[in-house]
């Protein structure tokens, strides 16, 4: 791109000359918001001994923030466009420090349960305003592309991160403090916010989108509280039903909305282009069969393998560093020759071969050989796809619906997690009680048919990254310098 061009581009940006700040600021609020969905993960058997409530309630802890983050995404991400990135980024740093203090020092269930429904409502009002940030911020490809790698890197291996620190803090510390640690990153960041990053407020949508903000926001909560109730009650249970049921309804209802709307919620354009719609897939997918690798991989390293919650986090690190690799070459090196339709592509295969890898577990294996080549295949994979489908999804899209966009981003994975716990959950159960039926119980059979079932949902993610591979085939567009067409138009 010539010199001039760039120039151009960032006439009128508030934060160039400061951008690399701007970004360390962002990338540890977006660390914040991603590592919150597995660090209480690890604390929660300490929450439930200390508070004692029961195994069935248990799951509110977790469904309650995913409930609030993913029902209120689109609202937060309009709320930026509307009243200004800064304002939303440091209301949700602020909203999410109050709502940790809270849980940090819930004497009960009900004011834990209360405070991760903040967390995630806090949540949903920060993580856009934080993409969109960083999606107005840098505006030169080549920089663009680093910085990509960086939140791509983040996002994609918060998780695991998450996982490390909550056993440290857990085992060392006290659960509270799985909580309490949020304050230590929100604090700092809201008040470097106020002085680092200007308020760009838009005045293309003067009104929000009231209707299509009660057909989307619930919807997407009852497809959310659906996939939740699915993992503990069963696909056929009156409830799902009810709840999936009512979510296609409101979505489709929300569709119809956005055609006629005058200030829509969620602008059509966004998702029509090709290779937006295309990436917002691609993040949906990997969210479905991501959580087969943190969820029945932690219950194998941890039950089967007797490892602590802490040496469990860190046994995932290989996968975040080769993330954070992947990430930084895939969006400098190879993205700008190749367009996103490879690497997401090869991505998704990676993380089939790594799903497939880690199918062949049984009740002898061990970390080195039989993990540890997985989680690097996984983190490679995991590196391509998230950076590159977050940077193609934000790629060309107008200033006034950078939050919309950044929102729709996070709530694909949302969704995808939710669906994909669900669904491998469900599926892991079953081929469990298949292994023990008519059997004798022993605690060796008992080990090995919580394996089979671990197993069973690692080839079904296999199935579903398979899929994404065929959609991003599909989909996305490939060639060189594409990304910077895209742009331009």
């Amino acid at each position: 791109m010539p010199t001039a061009a760039i120039t151009d581009q960032n006439v009128g940006n508030p934060h160039h000359a400061r951008r690399w700040y701007v970004l360390a600021v962002v990338g540890v609020a977006q660390l914040m918001v991603v590592l919150d969905a597995t660090i209480v993960n690890i604390a929660l058997p300490s929450a439930q001994a200390d508070l004692g409530f029961s195994d069935g309630s248990r799951q509110w802890v977790i469904t309650a923030y995913a409930l609030a983050f993913g029902g209120l995404l689109l609202l937060g991400g309009r709320l930026s466009d509307l009243f200004g990135r800064k304002w939303t980024f440091i209301a949700g740093l602020i909203g999410f420090s109050i709502a940790s203090a809270i849980g940090g020092s819930a004497q009960s269930f009900d004011v834990l349960v209360l405070a991760r429904a903040l967390q995630g409502a806090f949540g949903a009002i920060l993580a856009p305003a934080a993409l969109s940030i960083v999606t107005t911020t840098f505006n030169d490809h080549d920089e663009r592309g680093k910085a990509f790698a960086i939140f791509g890197a983040i996002s994609g291996g918060g998780a695991a991160v998450g996982l490390l620190l909550g056993g440290a803090l857990t085992e060392y510390l006290s659960w509270r403090w799985c909580f309490y640690v949020n304050l230590l990153f929100a604090l700092p960041a809201a008040i470097i916010a106020l002085g680092l990053i200007q308020n760009v407020a838009s005045a293309a949508h003067a009104e929000l989108d009231i209707p299509g903000t009660a057909l989307g926001c619930g919807g997407l909560l009852l497809l959310v509280f659906g996939f939740s109730k699915a993992a503990t009650v069963g696909w056929g249970a009156p409830i799902t039903l009810a709840m999936l049921g009512g979510a296609t309804l409101m979505l489709v209802l929300f569709y119809l909305w956005l055609r006629r709307a005058a200030h829509p919620l969620l602008p059509l354009r966004i998702v029509y282009d090709r290779n937006r719609g295309g990436s917002f897939l691609a993040i949906l997918i990997s969210g479905l069969g991501v959580f087969g690798v943190f969820l029945f991989l932690t219950y194998f390293l941890q039950q089967n393998l007797d490892l602590s919650p802490f040496q469990t986090g860190f046994a995932f690190l290989p996968m975040v560093v080769c993330i954070v690799i992947a990430s930084l070459t895939a969006q400098t090196r190879i993205l700008p020759r190749t367009g996103p339709r490879p690497l997401v592509v090869v991505g998704m295969i990676l993380c089939t071969l790594g799903m497939v890898y880690l199918a062949q577990l049984n009740i002898n294996s061990t970390y080195l050989p039989s993990v540890l080549p997985a989680l690097a295949l996984l983190g490679f994979g995991f590196g391509s796809i998230f950076a590159t489908a977050i940077n193609t999804a934000t790629l060309g899209v107008v200033p006034e619906d950078a939050g919309v966009a950044s929102a729709l981003v996070n709530t694909c994975q949302q969704v995808g997690g939710a669906a994909g716990t669900a669904l491998l959950s469900s599926l892991a159960a079953t081929a469990s009680a298949s292994f023990l039926a008519g059997e004798v119980a022993s605690p060796t059979l008992t080990a090995e048919a919580a394996i089979h079932g671990y197993t069973v949902a690692f080839w079904a993610s296999a199935a579903i990254f398979i899929s994404g591979a065929l959609c991003g085939r599909v989909l996305l567009r490939g060639g060189p310098n594409l990304t910077l067409a895209s742009s331009a138009s």
